[in-house]
């Protein structure tokens, strides 16, 4: 897997450091985001990416960037919040939640290595835009998997598709030279 293992923790570094700086100014208050909240921010996020990608006259002097390490670290307090439930109070403390953080990293990047051999790292051939394409979808699934309570007949769970938003906004960030 050429670089894909190292070229993926130092991004996961980057964007675990500012979640642990954002910890340490405002503490845990997203523990009190219900997941819809969290994936509407995320859904955010994604839609000023694919803007951005699509209009050529920018009116904030900013790139991609910042929004693709807001949707790992959005999609990474989901899968938390998924585990614990909401809470009432901020309940989090900095090394409770960046241990927490490094669960939920160690599996998301467990799974992008089974996926990764298998598809042959097949997203080094794909364009940015795709990814942000199948951010996008991803999101509206996992809105519909919310709307129907969480349950699925068929498909894979809610777990799942933070997951794979967070793989391809890593291998988005790789593609467009991040943390290099």
């Amino acid at each position: 897997m050429r670089n894909t293992v190292q070229e993926y923790d130092k991004v996961i570094h980057i964007c675990r450091d500012l979640f642990v700086k954002k910890m340490t100014d405002y503490g845990s208050a997203w523990r009190i985001l219900r997941l819809p909240s969290l994936t509407d921010q995320i859904f955010i996020k994604a839609q000023r990416i694919r803007s951005l990608q699509e209009n050529e006259i920018r009116k904030v002097d900013e790139d991609e960037t910042g929004e693709f390490i807001g949707i790992i670290n959005y999609c990474i307090m989901a899968l938390i919040q998924l585990e614990m439930g909401v809470a009432e109070q901020p309940d989090l403390d900095t090394p409770a939640a960046s241990k927490l953080y490094d669960d939920k990293v160690a599996v998301t990047k467990a799974l992008m290595e089974a996926k990764n051999h298998d598809y042959g790292e097949a997203w080094r051939e794909m364009r940015v835009s795709s990814l942000t394409d199948l951010i996008l979808q991803k999101l509206l699934r996992v809105k519909q998997i919310e709307d129907n309570k969480g349950k699925t007949l068929v498909s894979e769970g809610i777990d799942a598709n933070y997951q794979d938003m967070i793989n391809y906004s890593v291998f988005a960030l790789i593609l467009m030279g991040f943390g290099q």
